[in-house]
């Protein structure tokens, strides 16, 4: 279980993440410098060098949008240039993917980023930069909605393996559509039939929260409070559930870590933009009470799970029915050890955890007089373990940034040392992204900057 640290605040780590920003400048500028765009989008490391790997291209956003990162981190203009000019030359097909269910991953870290920035008054007001921005978040919230399936309470947007199936992923990839709807756009459907952005997110994320997540209810003999599921799996014909599904997970009745830190991150995250909406336009969705009850819901069951199934530094191994855990003994009792051979641990799930565990407890404080605290403390305690070794990588051969990630297990894709029996020591796109993406969040409440929202 997770040892919460009650004692740190933001400002504790602001020396560990000015460290961290030191190496990744390196790592960005050395990924830029070795990798070409016409071998594929890196995705994750071998031997410390960023490889592709086709499967469907999901991580060219984060290698772009970590460079805009790092300049609004560092207000270091070289990183603003490769993020600004490689958006702007390569992310243009990701816009118009209508075969994945990523452009929350792809296009919200890029062009999102770069218009937000803009509205900041980080990078210099230009109309036609801004509308340019603006349109590609427009259409990738549009294209991102057109995948979508139709079932008995609601629907969803379907994933890469066809409209039966729903991620626990794509929550975190609503952002897409919420920053279109944001803008005013409405995909047209046929016959001139106007689509709502709101309408599809509100849908898919109670579709989540209803099938992906579990609440100990007795769903079935596997239902613990909090766990989730990579895949739900839907009969087309008649809208009807079937059955859980795991594509990376060891199975459908246990968690896989990753897709639990993407319920976690993107639940904590649509609670803080349902806030921005007005009451009107949810009204005819069920009105804001009982969304908001539905994504808080989620979200306490979700966070309270990584707690509870994390080692004592919050970082977890990649899934929690993983048959070698029984060989670790309690493990759950002490830190996490990605050096043992018999299951890997995924540092890029407590980096994309860590970030919905802050904006969950401060979502609570601000709406529940302190009942927040201790997941902000649990989020800071989760930064604290990735930001020191064995996570962050400070050697400046190795093009990763945050140690000891996973990719698919299941399939066998991640590096193994020579000597190991067990993936470690690499690191990957989303990992990396989200470690940057977390040291921002937590660098601005240190600094009392505006505070970090996708919409901004």
């Amino acid at each position: 279980m997770l040892r919460i640290d009650n004692e740190l605040r933001p400002a504790s780590l602001a020396s560990a993440i000015a460290r961290m920003w030191q190496a990744s400048a390196t790592k960005i500028l050395s990924l830029e410098a070795a990798h070409s765009p016409a071998a594929g989008a890196p995705v994750f490391t071998i031997n410390g060098r960023y490889t592709s790997r086709g499967w469907t291209e999901w991580t060219q956003g984060f290698q772009y949008g970590a460079a805009i990162l790092q300049f609004d981190a560092t207000a270091d203009p070289q990183f603003l240039d490769i993020g600004r000019s490689k958006t702007l030359a390569l992310m243009a097909p990701h816009l118009t993917h209508i075969g994945v269910h990523d452009h929350g991953f792809n296009n919200v870290s890029t062009y999102g980023n770069l218009y937000r920035l803009q509205n900041e008054g980080r990078i210099d007001p230009d109309p036609w930069e801004s509308n340019f921005y603006a349109l590609a978040l427009k259409v990738t919230g549009a294209v991102q909605a057109s995948r979508w399936t139709s079932i008995k309470d609601g629907g969803f947007i379907y994933s890469f393996n066809g409209p039966h199936s729903l991620f626990v992923d794509t929550i975190r990839s609503l952002r897409a559509l919420a920053v279109s709807h944001r803008l005013g756009h409405t995909l047209m459907g046929e016959n001139d039939k106007p689509v709502s952005m709101l309408e599809r997110l509100v849908l898919h994320a109670r579709a989540t929260a209803r099938y992906s997540v579990f609440y100990g209810a007795g769903r079935d003999a596997y239902d613990t409070r909090g766990r989730t599921v990579h895949e739900c799996v839907f009969n087309t014909n008649d809208g009807n559930f079937r059955c859980p599904s795991s594509q990376q997970g060891y199975s459908p009745f246990t968690t896989w870590t990753r897709g639990l830190a993407w319920a976690i991150c993107g639940f904590a995250e649509q609670l803080e933009f349902l806030q921005t909406l007005e009451p009107a336009e949810l009204a005819p969705l069920g009105g804001y009470s009982e969304i908001e009850s539905t994504f808080r819901h989620a979200a306490l069951a979700t966070c309270d799970f990584y707690i509870d199934n994390s080692p004592t530094d919050g970082v977890p191994y990649w899934d929690t029915g993983a048959p070698g855990l029984t060989l670790l003994g309690d493990y759950l009792i002490r830190p996490s050890d990605p050096f043992n051979d018999h299951e890997p641990i995924d540092s890029s799930a407590a980096a994309i955890a860590a970030q919905g565990l802050l904006r969950l407890g401060r979502y609570l404080n601000a709406e529940s007089n302190g009942s927040g605290s201790r997941y902000i403390q649990a989020g800071l305690t989760v930064l604290k373990s990735l930001l020191d070794e064995p996570y962050l990588s400070t050697d400046p051969n190795h093009q990763g940034l945050l140690l000891h990630s996973i990719y698919h297990r299941p399939n066998g894709w991640d590096h193994i040392p020579d000597g190991a029996k067990s993936p470690r020591g690499e690191a990957c796109m989303w990992g990396d992204y989200h470690l940057r993406e977390l040291a921002l969040y937590v660098q601005r409440l240190a600094s009392n900057a505006p505070y970090l929202t996708f919409w901004a």
